[in-house]
């Protein structure tokens, strides 16, 4: 039998975030038959967010670096370059692919000095912009052109993705390759209206209330108070209308105050984090994304395989997912008025909510889980097949 493949994914934060779940996805999909696979990632901030237990118990090697944290930090940085490069010169891998920006640099880099064959980088979005200011982001970029020279190949999740790494000039079109994020379709089953009346009774919202949505981290750059903002208008002229938020993050109380501020104690509910996201989604009857900036929104595929409309900013990689009046709406980052204004025209009619709900799920079999790990298969496979 010939030897496997080996191969290496470093991510910086192994937690329950999207880009931490397409990895995920990623190296327990690989051929096991064909593919020795390990997974190394640094520590999460919240314990109860680790997913070791998942990837060990789905028959991948796991190794933690302690040291390989999110925030930058030269002595830590400086002892996980050393540690990752030198694991890297032992391990012999066949191909080394790294996520996000942390790991992604520092990944690079050390597999460039232990001499790797193959670099491959899944981005999982860029920090181009709505996530520092003009300095900081001017050092990213430069510090992204250094490492786009080391890889072989570069990842995008979306074409706006790919097009913005262009622009930038981070590095020639032939080194990009264009892989959606996955989600597992078959964890995404309708619930029945029974279900779905208990689950609403669980969170606290009425039997026959309406309901708008959104899941993911309460941080600057999904912009979560422009749902609070939008919603106001919306509570008053529907009242049996609710607002729920599944999710956690540094935002969450002043997102508490701000929903206070303008009167929806009742109709703004915030879940925290749950791990049965999936569920919830089934109780939304419209799903809101107003982020600043996204490298796909792999939310947006799984409000889709629910047939759920979608109103969501026009940003980054989702307008690959949402087509503005076919399966959702597109609005102006930052513009709350656009937002309730669609919204409002979804709660008045359930006709139009219904098409477009039909339109998304017809779409999401292009991100399924199976199809992103072909994809990424066939890549390794090209790379091989040149070295």
């Amino acid at each position: 039998m010939p030897d496997k493949i080996k191969v290496l994914h470093i991510i910086t934060r192994l937690d329950k975030g999207g880009s931490a779940e397409n990895t995920f996805l990623t190296v327990k999909g690989l051929d096991k038959e064909k593919y020795d696979v390990t997974l190394m990632s640094g520590p999460v901030d919240d314990p109860s967010q680790e997913r070791r237990k998942q990837v060990e118990d789905s028959g991948v090697r796991y190794i933690h670096i302690s040291k390989l944290v999110r925030n930058i930090n030269v002595l830590y940085d400086s002892i996980a370059l050393f540690k990752i490069s030198r694991f890297l010169a032992k391990g012999k891998f066949d191909i080394v692919h790294t996520h996000t920006s942390k790991a992604g640099l520092l990944g690079r880099f050390a597999a460039k000095l232990a001499g790797s064959p193959r670099i491959v980088h899944t981005s999982h979005g860029h920090v181009f912009f709505g996530y520092f200011g003009p300095l900081k982001t001017k050092i990213f970029i430069l510090l992204e052109k250094l490492a786009a020279r080391i890889a072989d190949k570069i990842v995008t999740l979306t074409s706006r993705e790919k097009s913005d790494y262009i622009s930038h000039k981070i590095a020639g079109e032939e080194k990009f390759v264009i892989i959606h994020s996955g989600i597992e379709l078959s964890k995404y089953q309708e619930l029945s209206q029974d279900e779905k009346i208990k689950l609403k009774k669980e969170i606290g919202l009425p039997e026959n209330s309406f309901v708008v949505g959104t899941v993911g981290r309460l941080v600057p750059v999904k912009a979560p108070e422009l749902l609070i903002k939008a919603s106001q208008p919306i509570f008053t002229q529907y009242p049996d209308t609710y607002f729920v938020f599944a999710g956690d993050g540094p935002l969450k109380e002043g997102l508490h105050t701000a929903a206070k501020e303008i009167g929806g104690e009742k109709n703004i509910v915030f879940l925290g984090w749950r791990d049965d996201a999936h569920r919830i989604l089934s109780i939304f009857d419209v799903f809101c994304l107003p982020s600043l900036n996204e490298g796909m929104g792999r939310v947006l595929a799984e409000a889709m395989a629910h047939g759920i409309p979608i109103v969501a900013s026009e940003v980054g990689g989702i307008p690959d997912l949402v087509i503005h009046e076919k399966n959702g709406f597109l609005v102006p980052p930052q513009d709350p008025e656009e937002l309730a204004k669609c919204i409002q025209i979804l709660i008045a009619d359930e006709e139009k909510r219904k098409k477009m709900g039909d339109e998304g799920k017809k779409m999401v079999s292009r991100f399924s889980s199976d199809n992103m790990v072909k994809k990424i298969a066939d890549m390794y496979e090209e790379l091989l097949s040149q070295k």
